[in-house]
Protein backbone atom coordinates (compact mmCIF):
# COMPACT_ATOMS: atom_id res chain seq x y z
CA UNK A 1 0.00 0.00 0.00
CA UNK A 2 1.28 3.38 -0.89
CA UNK A 3 1.07 6.18 2.09
CA UNK A 4 0.75 9.27 -0.68
CA UNK A 5 0.46 9.07 -3.91
CA UNK A 6 0.85 12.18 -6.36
CA UNK A 7 -1.05 11.35 -9.56
CA UNK A 8 -1.90 12.86 -12.85
CA UNK A 9 0.97 15.01 -13.11
CA UNK A 10 4.43 16.13 -15.09
CA UNK A 11 7.17 14.67 -13.24
CA UNK A 12 10.63 16.31 -13.50
CA UNK A 13 12.73 14.37 -11.80
CA UNK A 14 15.28 17.11 -10.95
CA UNK A 15 17.92 15.58 -13.20
CA UNK A 16 17.23 17.91 -16.59
CA UNK A 17 16.29 14.92 -18.30
CA UNK A 18 12.74 16.02 -20.09
CA UNK A 19 9.45 15.57 -18.13
CA UNK A 20 7.02 12.91 -18.75
CA UNK A 21 3.41 11.90 -17.27
CA UNK A 22 3.15 9.51 -14.79
CA UNK A 23 2.61 9.17 -10.37
CA UNK A 24 4.83 9.36 -7.32
CA UNK A 25 4.41 6.65 -4.78
CA UNK A 26 5.36 7.59 -1.32
CA UNK A 27 6.08 5.11 1.34
CA UNK A 28 7.24 5.44 5.02
CA UNK A 29 9.11 9.34 3.95
CA UNK A 30 11.02 7.80 0.75
CA UNK A 31 10.17 7.66 -2.86
CA UNK A 32 8.95 3.64 -3.21
CA UNK A 33 7.76 3.98 -7.56
CA UNK A 34 7.26 6.39 -10.10
CA UNK A 35 4.72 4.81 -12.49
CA UNK A 36 4.27 5.81 -16.06
CA UNK A 37 1.15 3.54 -17.06
CA UNK A 38 -2.15 5.66 -17.25
CA UNK A 39 -3.66 2.73 -15.48
CA UNK A 40 -0.69 2.17 -12.61
CA UNK A 41 -3.43 0.23 -10.01
CA UNK A 42 -1.75 1.47 -7.34
CA UNK A 43 -3.68 1.96 -4.14
CA UNK A 44 -2.71 4.68 -1.59
CA UNK A 45 -4.39 6.08 1.50
CA UNK A 46 -4.02 9.78 0.42
CA UNK A 47 -3.62 10.90 -2.76
CA UNK A 48 -2.73 14.03 -4.75
CA UNK A 49 -3.99 14.50 -8.48
CA UNK A 50 -1.53 17.51 -9.76
CA UNK A 51 -4.46 17.76 -12.17
CA UNK A 52 -1.31 17.95 -15.09
CA UNK A 53 0.54 20.59 -12.78
CA UNK A 54 4.55 19.58 -12.44
CA UNK A 55 5.77 17.14 -9.44
CA UNK A 56 9.57 17.81 -8.79
CA UNK A 57 11.78 17.22 -6.12
CA UNK A 58 11.60 19.60 -2.99
CA UNK A 59 13.53 23.14 -3.49
CA UNK A 60 16.97 23.42 -1.84
CA UNK A 61 17.46 26.78 -0.39
CA UNK A 62 21.62 26.90 -1.22
CA UNK A 63 21.84 29.84 0.80
CA UNK A 64 20.03 30.66 3.97
CA UNK A 65 20.14 32.59 6.68
CA UNK A 66 16.90 31.06 8.78
CA UNK A 67 19.44 30.13 11.51
CA UNK A 68 17.04 31.74 14.57
CA UNK A 69 13.89 32.45 12.76
CA UNK A 70 12.78 28.63 12.71
CA UNK A 71 12.18 29.18 16.90
CA UNK A 72 10.04 31.76 16.62
CA UNK A 73 8.40 30.84 13.55
CA UNK A 74 8.88 26.64 13.00
CA UNK A 75 6.53 26.54 9.89
CA UNK A 76 8.82 29.11 7.87
CA UNK A 77 6.02 30.03 5.85
CA UNK A 78 7.53 32.81 3.51
CA UNK A 79 10.01 29.56 2.37
CA UNK A 80 7.91 26.39 1.91
CA UNK A 81 5.26 28.21 0.45
CA UNK A 82 7.80 28.78 -2.31
CA UNK A 83 8.28 25.23 -2.31
CA UNK A 84 11.70 24.93 -0.19
CA UNK A 85 11.70 21.79 1.52
CA UNK A 86 15.54 22.01 3.09
CA UNK A 87 17.31 25.06 3.47
CA UNK A 88 21.29 25.31 4.21
CA UNK A 89 22.45 27.38 7.43
CA UNK A 90 25.56 29.02 8.92
CA UNK A 91 26.26 30.65 5.68
CA UNK A 92 28.70 33.99 5.55
CA UNK A 93 30.73 32.71 8.10
CA UNK A 94 28.11 32.84 10.68
CA UNK A 95 26.94 29.66 12.27
CA UNK A 96 25.34 29.71 15.47
CA UNK A 97 27.86 27.03 16.98
CA UNK A 98 30.29 26.46 18.36
CA UNK A 99 30.22 29.26 21.06
CA UNK A 100 31.65 28.60 23.77
CA UNK A 101 33.19 32.17 24.79
CA UNK A 102 32.68 33.55 28.26
CA UNK A 103 29.84 36.06 27.88
CA UNK A 104 30.11 35.60 24.67
CA UNK A 105 26.74 34.95 23.33
CA UNK A 106 24.43 38.11 24.16
CA UNK A 107 26.89 40.56 21.87
CA UNK A 108 27.30 37.43 19.87
CA UNK A 109 23.16 37.90 18.95
CA UNK A 110 23.58 41.60 19.26
CA UNK A 111 25.90 41.73 16.40
CA UNK A 112 24.58 39.64 13.96
CA UNK A 113 20.80 40.73 14.98
CA UNK A 114 20.65 42.72 11.46
CA UNK A 115 21.64 39.59 10.08
CA UNK A 116 19.75 36.84 12.38
CA UNK A 117 17.49 38.47 14.09
CA UNK A 118 17.49 37.97 18.07
CA UNK A 119 16.59 34.92 19.71
CA UNK A 120 13.33 35.28 21.74
CA UNK A 121 14.24 32.10 24.17
CA UNK A 122 17.38 30.98 25.95
CA UNK A 123 19.98 29.97 23.81
CA UNK A 124 20.34 26.72 25.25
CA UNK A 125 23.51 25.52 23.24
CA UNK A 126 27.32 25.64 22.87
CA UNK A 127 28.40 22.95 20.79
CA UNK A 128 26.73 22.84 16.81
CA UNK A 129 25.61 19.54 17.80
CA UNK A 130 23.75 20.70 20.43
CA UNK A 131 22.20 23.60 18.12
CA UNK A 132 21.04 20.89 15.90
CA UNK A 133 19.45 18.91 18.74
CA UNK A 134 17.56 22.38 19.32
CA UNK A 135 16.75 22.65 15.59
CA UNK A 136 14.93 18.96 16.30
CA UNK A 137 13.38 20.00 19.17
CA UNK A 138 11.16 22.94 17.94
CA UNK A 139 9.50 20.21 15.38
CA UNK A 140 9.94 22.47 12.20
CA UNK A 141 8.14 22.07 8.90
CA UNK A 142 11.21 22.06 6.60
CA UNK A 143 15.11 20.20 6.45
CA UNK A 144 17.73 21.68 7.59
CA UNK A 145 21.36 21.57 7.75
CA UNK A 146 24.28 24.15 8.67
CA UNK A 147 27.44 25.00 7.65
CA UNK A 148 30.31 25.52 10.25
CA UNK A 149 31.46 29.77 9.90
CA UNK A 150 34.60 30.99 10.34
CA UNK A 151 33.29 34.28 11.36
CA UNK A 152 31.92 32.12 15.16
CA UNK A 153 35.38 30.17 15.33
CA UNK A 154 37.24 33.03 14.97
CA UNK A 155 34.73 35.34 17.65
CA UNK A 156 34.95 32.23 19.97
CA UNK A 157 38.84 32.49 19.89
CA UNK A 158 39.58 36.24 19.77
CA UNK A 159 36.63 38.07 19.66
CA UNK A 160 35.90 40.55 17.14
CA UNK A 161 38.97 42.69 17.15
CA UNK A 162 41.47 43.39 14.65
CA UNK A 163 44.27 40.97 15.35
CA UNK A 164 46.12 38.04 14.01
CA UNK A 165 45.98 34.76 15.63
CA UNK A 166 49.17 33.43 17.17
CA UNK A 167 50.02 29.37 15.88
CA UNK A 168 47.84 28.24 19.00
CA UNK A 169 45.02 30.31 18.49
CA UNK A 170 44.53 29.34 15.10
CA UNK A 171 44.85 26.05 16.05
CA UNK A 172 42.24 26.84 18.97
CA UNK A 173 39.99 27.56 15.72
CA UNK A 174 40.85 25.07 13.66
CA UNK A 175 39.48 22.31 16.16
CA UNK A 176 36.38 24.42 16.12
CA UNK A 177 36.02 24.12 12.97
CA UNK A 178 36.72 20.38 12.87
CA UNK A 179 34.28 20.03 16.14
CA UNK A 180 31.55 21.59 14.13
CA UNK A 181 32.39 18.98 10.80
CA UNK A 182 32.25 16.23 13.31
CA UNK A 183 29.24 17.25 14.85
CA UNK A 184 27.36 17.22 11.68
CA UNK A 185 28.08 20.48 9.75
CA UNK A 186 28.03 19.88 6.09
CA UNK A 187 30.71 22.08 4.79
CA UNK A 188 32.78 25.28 6.14
CA UNK A 189 31.90 29.04 5.44
CA UNK A 190 33.38 32.86 5.82
CA UNK A 191 32.17 35.64 4.68
CA UNK A 192 35.42 37.50 3.91
CA UNK A 193 33.29 41.03 3.96
CA UNK A 194 31.74 40.86 7.10
CA UNK A 195 33.57 41.20 10.69
CA UNK A 196 35.53 39.34 12.60
CA UNK A 197 36.48 37.03 9.10
CA UNK A 198 37.54 41.09 7.22
CA UNK A 199 40.80 40.77 9.41
CA UNK A 200 42.06 37.27 8.67
CA UNK A 201 44.50 36.78 6.17
CA UNK A 202 44.56 34.42 3.25
CA UNK A 203 46.76 31.64 5.56
CA UNK A 204 44.31 31.86 8.15
CA UNK A 205 41.21 31.26 5.98
CA UNK A 206 43.56 28.35 4.18
CA UNK A 207 44.35 26.48 7.48
CA UNK A 208 40.61 26.68 8.07
CA UNK A 209 39.36 25.16 5.28
CA UNK A 210 42.07 22.78 5.42
CA UNK A 211 40.11 20.87 7.72
CA UNK A 212 37.29 20.16 5.12
CA UNK A 213 39.69 17.91 3.36
CA UNK A 214 39.27 14.45 4.92
CA UNK A 215 35.39 14.57 4.80
CA UNK A 216 34.81 16.06 0.83
CA UNK A 217 32.88 18.59 2.20
CA UNK A 218 32.01 22.10 0.59
CA UNK A 219 34.20 25.51 1.35
CA UNK A 220 31.61 28.47 1.18
CA UNK A 221 32.63 31.62 0.68
CA UNK A 222 31.25 35.38 0.23
CA UNK A 223 34.63 36.30 -1.10
CA UNK A 224 36.58 39.89 0.30
CA UNK A 225 34.76 41.53 -2.90
CA UNK A 226 32.06 41.21 -5.53
CA UNK A 227 33.28 44.55 -7.23
CA UNK A 228 36.54 46.74 -7.35
CA UNK A 229 38.68 43.98 -6.27
CA UNK A 230 36.39 40.97 -7.17
CA UNK A 231 39.51 39.31 -9.59
CA UNK A 232 41.92 38.88 -7.10
CA UNK A 233 39.04 38.05 -4.66
CA UNK A 234 38.27 35.32 -6.41
CA UNK A 235 41.73 33.96 -7.06
CA UNK A 236 42.58 33.60 -3.28
CA UNK A 237 39.53 31.44 -3.45
CA UNK A 238 40.62 29.17 -5.91
CA UNK A 239 43.76 28.93 -5.12
CA UNK A 240 42.53 27.60 -1.58
CA UNK A 241 40.33 24.88 -3.23
CA UNK A 242 43.44 23.99 -5.37
CA UNK A 243 45.55 23.70 -2.92
CA UNK A 244 43.51 21.60 -0.29
CA UNK A 245 41.52 19.72 -2.89
CA UNK A 246 38.11 20.46 -2.03
CA UNK A 247 34.73 21.55 -3.17
CA UNK A 248 33.69 25.27 -3.70
CA UNK A 249 30.90 27.11 -3.31
CA UNK A 250 30.52 30.70 -3.90
CA UNK A 251 27.97 32.41 -2.35
CA UNK A 252 25.34 34.96 -3.82
CA UNK A 253 27.62 34.96 -7.36
CA UNK A 254 27.75 38.44 -9.06
CA UNK A 255 29.51 41.47 -10.13
CA UNK A 256 28.48 44.65 -8.49
CA UNK A 257 29.70 48.38 -8.76
CA UNK A 258 29.91 50.64 -12.03
CA UNK A 259 33.38 49.18 -12.83
CA UNK A 260 32.63 45.32 -12.81
CA UNK A 261 29.19 45.69 -14.47
CA UNK A 262 28.49 43.75 -17.54
CA UNK A 263 31.26 41.55 -17.10
CA UNK A 264 29.46 37.87 -15.61
CA UNK A 265 30.99 36.52 -19.02
CA UNK A 266 34.19 37.16 -17.69
CA UNK A 267 33.36 35.75 -14.06
CA UNK A 268 31.90 32.25 -15.56
CA UNK A 269 34.83 32.03 -17.44
CA UNK A 270 37.35 32.75 -14.55
CA UNK A 271 35.08 29.28 -12.88
CA UNK A 272 35.48 27.13 -16.41
CA UNK A 273 39.14 27.82 -16.06
CA UNK A 274 38.98 26.61 -12.05
CA UNK A 275 36.87 23.48 -13.21
CA UNK A 276 39.60 22.69 -15.69
CA UNK A 277 42.40 22.81 -13.63
CA UNK A 278 40.20 20.14 -11.64
CA UNK A 279 38.84 22.52 -8.81
CA UNK A 280 35.02 21.84 -8.39
CA UNK A 281 33.71 24.93 -8.44
CA UNK A 282 29.91 26.32 -8.15
CA UNK A 283 27.78 28.73 -7.49
CA UNK A 284 24.35 30.26 -6.02
CA UNK A 285 22.57 32.99 -6.80
CA UNK A 286 19.49 35.15 -6.17
CA UNK A 287 17.01 36.10 -9.09
CA UNK A 288 17.11 39.65 -8.28
CA UNK A 289 19.41 43.06 -9.05
CA UNK A 290 19.28 44.56 -5.32
CA UNK A 291 21.54 42.27 -2.18
CA UNK A 292 20.75 42.97 1.02
CA UNK A 293 22.14 42.33 4.39
CA UNK A 294 23.25 43.82 8.04
CA UNK A 295 23.51 47.52 8.00
CA UNK A 296 26.46 47.64 9.98
CA UNK A 297 28.05 46.14 6.74
CA UNK A 298 28.28 49.54 5.55
CA UNK A 299 30.51 50.70 8.08
CA UNK A 300 34.71 50.48 7.11
CA UNK A 301 36.31 47.86 9.11
CA UNK A 302 38.42 49.94 11.83
CA UNK A 303 34.80 50.74 13.43
CA UNK A 304 33.76 47.36 13.91
CA UNK A 305 36.69 46.28 15.74
CA UNK A 306 35.81 45.44 19.54
CA UNK A 307 32.89 45.33 21.30
CA UNK A 308 29.07 46.92 21.42
CA UNK A 309 30.02 49.68 23.21
CA UNK A 310 33.02 50.94 21.29
CA UNK A 311 30.97 51.13 18.69
CA UNK A 312 28.32 52.83 20.13
CA UNK A 313 31.00 55.51 21.55
CA UNK A 314 32.64 55.84 17.45
CA UNK A 315 29.16 56.49 16.22
CA UNK A 316 28.46 58.84 18.76
CA UNK A 317 31.45 61.30 18.02
CA UNK A 318 31.24 63.66 14.87
CA UNK A 319 35.25 63.41 14.31
CA UNK A 320 34.88 59.86 14.05
CA UNK A 321 31.83 59.91 11.83
CA UNK A 322 34.13 62.66 9.38
CA UNK A 323 36.75 60.02 9.62
CA UNK A 324 33.94 57.01 8.24
CA UNK A 325 32.38 59.58 5.86
CA UNK A 326 36.17 59.73 4.45
CA UNK A 327 36.99 55.98 4.28
CA UNK A 328 33.40 55.35 2.34
CA UNK A 329 33.14 58.60 -0.02
CA UNK A 330 37.15 58.80 -0.52
CA UNK A 331 37.66 55.68 -0.99
CA UNK A 332 40.51 55.13 1.44
CA UNK A 333 41.11 51.69 2.29
CA UNK A 334 42.59 49.18 -0.42
CA UNK A 335 40.96 45.91 -0.71
CA UNK A 336 37.88 46.69 1.31
CA UNK A 337 34.65 45.89 0.13
CA UNK A 338 33.02 49.13 0.36
CA UNK A 339 29.05 48.71 -0.72
CA UNK A 340 28.11 52.37 0.28
CA UNK A 341 31.00 53.98 -2.11
CA UNK A 342 30.31 51.54 -5.13
CA UNK A 343 26.53 51.71 -4.77
CA UNK A 344 25.87 55.04 -3.91
CA UNK A 345 23.20 56.64 -1.07
CA UNK A 346 20.88 57.05 -3.06
CA UNK A 347 20.03 53.11 -3.78
CA UNK A 348 21.27 51.58 -0.14
CA UNK A 349 17.21 51.55 1.45
CA UNK A 350 17.33 50.68 5.08
CA UNK A 351 15.04 48.26 6.16
CA UNK A 352 13.96 46.52 9.67
CA UNK A 353 13.29 49.31 11.37
CA UNK A 354 11.67 49.38 14.55
CA UNK A 355 12.65 52.22 16.37
CA UNK A 356 10.29 55.80 17.38
CA UNK A 357 12.94 57.36 15.79
CA UNK A 358 13.07 55.57 12.16
CA UNK A 359 10.07 53.10 12.27
CA UNK A 360 8.30 55.32 9.29
CA UNK A 361 11.40 54.85 7.85
CA UNK A 362 11.82 51.30 6.30
CA UNK A 363 11.94 50.71 2.82
CA UNK A 364 13.28 54.60 2.05
CA UNK A 365 16.57 55.16 0.85
CA UNK A 366 19.48 56.94 2.73
CA UNK A 367 20.14 59.81 0.39
CA UNK A 368 16.48 60.81 0.70
CA UNK A 369 16.14 60.44 4.45
CA UNK A 370 19.12 62.47 5.03
CA UNK A 371 18.00 65.16 2.66
CA UNK A 372 14.16 65.34 4.65
CA UNK A 373 16.10 65.50 7.74
CA UNK A 374 18.30 67.81 6.90
CA UNK A 375 21.41 65.63 7.32
CA UNK A 376 23.98 63.79 5.74
CA UNK A 377 23.74 60.30 4.68
CA UNK A 378 26.75 59.02 7.22
CA UNK A 379 24.83 61.03 9.89
CA UNK A 380 21.69 59.14 9.05
CA UNK A 381 23.31 55.47 8.93
CA UNK A 382 25.21 56.37 12.34
CA UNK A 383 21.42 57.56 13.84
CA UNK A 384 19.82 54.77 12.57
CA UNK A 385 22.23 52.14 13.77
CA UNK A 386 22.62 53.63 17.20
CA UNK A 387 18.18 53.99 17.39
CA UNK A 388 17.84 50.41 16.40
CA UNK A 389 20.72 49.18 18.37
CA UNK A 390 21.90 47.70 15.13
CA UNK A 391 19.17 45.18 14.18
CA UNK A 392 18.47 47.54 11.03
CA UNK A 393 19.15 45.70 7.68
CA UNK A 394 19.69 47.50 3.96
CA UNK A 395 18.42 46.71 0.73
CA UNK A 396 21.43 47.31 -1.90
CA UNK A 397 20.33 48.15 -5.45
CA UNK A 398 24.01 47.27 -7.18
CA UNK A 399 23.68 44.78 -9.76
CA UNK A 400 22.28 45.07 -13.71
CA UNK A 401 19.28 42.71 -15.20
CA UNK A 402 22.33 41.59 -18.04
CA UNK A 403 24.79 40.37 -15.33
CA UNK A 404 21.93 38.54 -13.30
CA UNK A 405 20.29 37.01 -16.82
CA UNK A 406 24.24 35.22 -17.97
CA UNK A 407 24.91 34.05 -14.35
CA UNK A 408 21.80 32.17 -14.14
CA UNK A 409 22.10 30.59 -17.24
CA UNK A 410 25.10 28.91 -16.17
CA UNK A 411 24.60 25.09 -15.10
CA UNK A 412 27.30 25.43 -12.27
CA UNK A 413 24.66 28.35 -10.92
CA UNK A 414 21.94 27.10 -8.41
CA UNK A 415 19.40 29.04 -6.68
CA UNK A 416 19.67 30.80 -2.62
CA UNK A 417 17.22 33.07 -1.18
CA UNK A 418 19.59 34.47 1.34
CA UNK A 419 16.67 35.85 2.89
CA UNK A 420 17.11 38.33 5.86
CA UNK A 421 13.72 38.19 7.59
CA UNK A 422 12.20 41.39 9.84
CA UNK A 423 10.12 44.13 9.42
CA UNK A 424 9.97 44.78 5.22
CA UNK A 425 12.28 42.42 4.46
CA UNK A 426 13.69 41.67 0.65
CA UNK A 427 11.08 40.42 -1.60
CA UNK A 428 13.46 36.81 -2.20
CA UNK A 429 12.40 35.75 0.90
CA UNK A 430 9.31 35.32 -0.02
CA UNK A 431 9.54 35.33 -3.68
CA UNK A 432 12.70 33.64 -4.98
CA UNK A 433 11.72 30.64 -6.40
CA UNK A 434 8.64 31.27 -8.04
CA UNK A 435 10.62 34.50 -9.47
CA UNK A 436 12.26 32.29 -11.47
CA UNK A 437 9.61 29.56 -12.57
CA UNK A 438 7.24 32.81 -13.49
CA UNK A 439 9.89 35.41 -14.90
CA UNK A 440 12.30 33.61 -16.82
CA UNK A 441 11.15 30.09 -17.83
CA UNK A 442 7.52 30.96 -18.60
CA UNK A 443 7.33 34.95 -19.42
CA UNK A 444 10.81 35.40 -20.50
CA UNK A 445 12.04 31.62 -21.66
CA UNK A 446 15.74 32.19 -20.83
CA UNK A 447 15.73 28.60 -18.70
CA UNK A 448 13.60 25.54 -19.76
CA UNK A 449 11.56 24.30 -16.88
CA UNK A 450 13.80 21.41 -16.79
CA UNK A 451 16.75 23.27 -16.13
CA UNK A 452 15.32 25.45 -13.92
CA UNK A 453 14.18 22.72 -11.44
CA UNK A 454 17.51 21.47 -11.53
CA UNK A 455 19.07 24.34 -10.50
CA UNK A 456 16.81 24.35 -7.70
CA UNK A 457 17.31 20.42 -6.62
CA UNK A 458 19.67 18.41 -7.44
CA UNK A 459 22.52 21.06 -8.07
CA UNK A 460 22.66 22.08 -4.84
CA UNK A 461 21.89 18.49 -3.04
CA UNK A 462 24.61 17.52 -4.95
CA UNK A 463 27.13 20.21 -4.06
CA UNK A 464 26.00 19.92 -0.74
CA UNK A 465 26.40 16.38 0.24
CA UNK A 466 22.61 16.06 0.27
CA UNK A 467 23.03 12.51 -1.46
CA UNK A 468 18.95 11.33 -0.56
CA UNK A 469 17.40 14.90 -1.94
CA UNK A 470 17.54 16.62 -5.27
CA UNK A 471 16.22 13.59 -7.23
CA UNK A 472 12.64 12.64 -7.65
CA UNK A 473 13.80 8.29 -7.63
CA UNK A 474 13.21 5.13 -5.64
CA UNK A 475 14.76 5.03 -2.65
CA UNK A 476 15.53 8.58 -2.18
CA UNK A 477 13.72 11.20 0.31
CA UNK A 478 10.45 12.17 -0.72
CA UNK A 479 10.60 15.64 -0.49
CA UNK A 480 8.06 16.86 -3.31
CA UNK A 481 6.77 20.28 -4.47
CA UNK A 482 3.63 20.22 -6.97
CA UNK A 483 3.47 23.50 -9.23
CA UNK A 484 1.28 24.91 -12.31
CA UNK A 485 3.57 26.03 -14.51
CA UNK A 486 1.20 28.03 -16.22
CA UNK A 487 -0.20 30.26 -12.98
CA UNK A 488 3.21 30.14 -10.38
CA UNK A 489 4.25 33.38 -9.86
CA UNK A 490 5.81 35.38 -7.41
CA UNK A 491 3.76 38.05 -5.44
CA UNK A 492 6.13 40.14 -3.43
CA UNK A 493 8.08 43.16 -4.26
CA UNK A 494 10.19 45.78 -2.63
CA UNK A 495 7.03 47.95 -1.93
CA UNK A 496 4.72 45.08 -0.27
CA UNK A 497 7.57 41.98 0.38
CA UNK A 498 5.53 40.04 2.39
CA UNK A 499 3.14 38.27 0.07
CA UNK A 500 3.03 34.24 -0.82
CA UNK A 501 3.22 33.17 -4.40
CA UNK A 502 0.64 31.37 -6.81
CA UNK A 503 0.46 28.12 -7.97
CA UNK A 504 2.87 26.22 -5.78
CA UNK A 505 -0.21 23.80 -4.54
CA UNK A 506 1.17 21.26 -2.51
CA UNK A 507 4.28 20.99 -0.54
CA UNK A 508 5.99 17.60 0.97
CA UNK A 509 8.76 16.81 3.67
CA UNK A 510 9.84 13.20 3.99
CA UNK A 511 6.51 12.31 2.40
CA UNK A 512 4.28 14.28 4.80
CA UNK A 513 2.56 17.23 3.52
CA UNK A 514 3.34 20.70 4.82
CA UNK A 515 1.39 22.99 2.14
CA UNK A 516 -1.61 21.36 1.07
CA UNK A 517 -3.88 23.75 -2.38
CA UNK A 518 -1.57 26.23 -1.41
CA UNK A 519 -2.22 26.62 2.65
CA UNK A 520 0.17 25.50 5.62
CA UNK A 521 -1.55 21.72 6.89
CA UNK A 522 0.23 22.35 10.16
CA UNK A 523 2.20 19.51 10.00
CA UNK A 524 5.80 19.77 11.21
CA UNK A 525 7.96 16.90 10.09
CA UNK A 526 11.29 18.50 9.21
CA UNK A 527 14.35 18.49 11.49
CA UNK A 528 18.10 18.86 11.50
CA UNK A 529 20.41 17.00 8.87
CA UNK A 530 23.34 16.25 9.89
CA UNK A 531 26.74 15.37 7.54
Amino acid sequence: MIDLLVENARIVDGTGAPWIRGAVGVVDGRIDRIATAPDHGLDADARIDADGSVVCPGFIDAHSHSDLELFADPSLAPKTRQGITTEIFGQDGFSMAPLYREEGIGPWQEYLSGLAGRLEREWSWNSLGEYLDAVDDAEIAPNVATLVGHGTARYDVLGMDDVQPTDDELEEMAALVREGLEDGAIGFSTGLVYTPQVYSETEEVSRLAAELAPYGRPFVAHIRSEGRWIWEALDEFVDIGAEHGIPLQISHFKVTGSEQQGKADRLLAQVEIARERGIDVTADQYPYTAGSSMLTSLLPPWVQSGDADALRETLSDPDQREEIRRDIEEWRIDGWENVGGKTGWDRIEVTNLTSEAFGEEGGRDIATIAIERDSTPIDVLCDVLLAEDFEASMIAHGLIEEDVRTIMQSERVMVGTDGLFGARPHPRVYGSFPRILAKYVRQENLLSLEKAVRSMTSLPARAMGLDSKGVLRPGLDADLVVFDPAVVDDRATFDDPEQYPLGIEHVVVDGTPIVRDGEDTGARPGGAIRA
